[in-house]
């Protein structure tokens, strides 16, 4: 074959010719930075501005960190050991931390039981937050939780908690036995079925005061972390389902029920939180019978539980009006009563839209049960701002005490962000 009839031949390549490496500014940390840092010059200034700030305020927190000290009984000693490095005195943190967590009058050697209480907190609140992934019966033991944590935390007798169970659970069992006849008159059944167990509960407690009893512990000993732990989750817990009832009480066609709600949540949206706490704390007892020992504990929790409640109502009413008119119909054609249709079609479309709302209400609570220290009740701030900073053994002391605060606050807060995140990702059923 001759040369030019051999070149006049077209060329069929059988192998792949190997990928060629993408260019560097596409590709890893460069690209990232090149899209998210410098795409464009106004963000490149900020970025730079950013970068700036961010090394003014770790060139004076890292020195300050790394070079504290955790020894030392007292500010003097501290200063001692430091010097002048300028490092933090973390030795407060040491020595006061069983006040931090607990108070400095809830007696020593009763501390392990809210400690133990605080571990069954994750015993009994996985049940609750995802039931979706554990049997039903361990409800039960979300059920119990509260009863069995407050005699380790409040001590007395066994059986007072036991008798209040009693009469919730014997409350529920009538409820569902008369609701057929009516809400109302199943509600008036039940709430009447209740009292007179924990009535006729009183006279056994009393005949029988030293069954299993822990020593008591009056409320006023409560403090530290421990109390807005306490009023936190009590508070939150309480506020939701009161939450619901008012939202859907705002909705109902019955004018009384409907303007006692709307009066109850216009009123407490206007009134500070710090208002409600001094009614709590000074004007509610002028409205009690003599002699009478309202807990202060209990009044707080009435306070917080209904300024909380009204907003979290606020939030699913919003839920409840986004849902289209078509939602409800769908419940009529099914021949769903008004109950029915709210518990299986309503309010679980409400509640998921309303999950943010309400995530943002139980953190902003969380923080706000720092509050009760202007009503001398010595919370975590309350003991940090009191009793510790008042003191002459850490006179001069403060970042170091805020800095382990807002370690605590932080790391609840940012837990239960993190569940709801999970949460509306686990019901988002659509196809976004």
């Amino acid at each position: 074959m001759s040369d030019a009839h051999a070149h006049s031949v077209a060329f069929v390549r059988d192998t792949e010719i190997p990928a060629a490496p993408p260019p560097t500014r596409e590709t890893g940390a460069v690209k990232w930075m090149r899209e998210n840092l410098f795409s464009s010059v106004a963000n490149t200034v900020m970025t730079i501005i950013g970068v700036l700030i961010a090394w003014y305020l770790l060139s004076g927190l890292i020195p300050w960190i790394v070079n504290g000290t955790w020894q030392g009984d007292d500010i003097r000693e501290c200063r001692e050991i430091l010097g002048d490095s300028g490092g933090a005195c973390f030795a407060v943190i040491r020595e006061r931390w069983p006040q931090l967590l607990y108070g400095f009058q809830y007696p020593d050697e009763l501390r392990w039981r809210p400690t133990v209480a605080f571990f069954l907190l994750f015993v009994a609140v996985p049940p609750a937050l995802f039931a979706m992934f554990l049997p039903r019966w361990t409800l039960a033991l979300t059920a119990l939780y509260p009863f069995v944590a407050y005699w380790l935390i409040w001590g007395g007798s066994v059986l007072s908690p036991v008798f209040v169970a009693m009469g919730i659970a014997a409350g529920y069992v009538v409820f569902t036995r008369v609701e057929r006849r009516g809400f109302v008159p199943g509600l008036l059944a039940a709430v009447a079925t209740a009292v007179a167990v924990w009535w006729l509960g009183g006279f056994v407690v009393e005949a029988a005061s030293g069954v299993l009893a822990l020593e008591p512990v009056e409320s006023r000993a409560m403090g530290g972390f421990m109390l807005n732990l306490i009023l936190g989750v009590v508070c939150v817990s309480l506020s939701l389902p009161i939450g619901i009832a008012l939202a859907l009480g705002r909705q109902s066609r019955l004018p009384v029920v409907k303007g006692f709600c709307v009066v109850f949540i216009e009123f407490i949206r206007g009134v500070p939180l710090i208002t409600l706490l001094f009614v709590a704390n000074v004007v509610l007892s002028y409205f009690l019978p003599p002699e009478s020992n309202f807990d202060l504990i209990v009044r707080v929790i009435i306070m917080i539980t209904a300024f909380s409640s009204a907003y979290i109502a606020e939030v699913i009413r919003g839920g409840l009006a986004a849902l289209p008119k078509g939602q409800y119909e769908a419940a009529d054609s099914l021949g769903l009563d008004y109950p029915q249709a709210m518990r299986l079609i309503i309010l679980p479309q409400a509640l998921k839209i309303s999950i943010p709302g309400i995530v943002n209400v139980a953190v902003g609570l969380f923080k706000d049960t720092t509050l009760v220290s202007v009503i001398s009740m010595f919370d975590l701030v309350g003991l940090i701002r009191g009793p510790i900073l008042s003191s002459t053994d850490w006179v001069g002391v403060y970042w170091e005490l805020w800095a382990a605060a807002c370690i605590l606050f932080f790391v609840v807060c940012y837990g239960i962000s993190q569940y709801s995140q999970w949460l509306e990702r686990q019901l988002r059923t659509d196809h976004r």
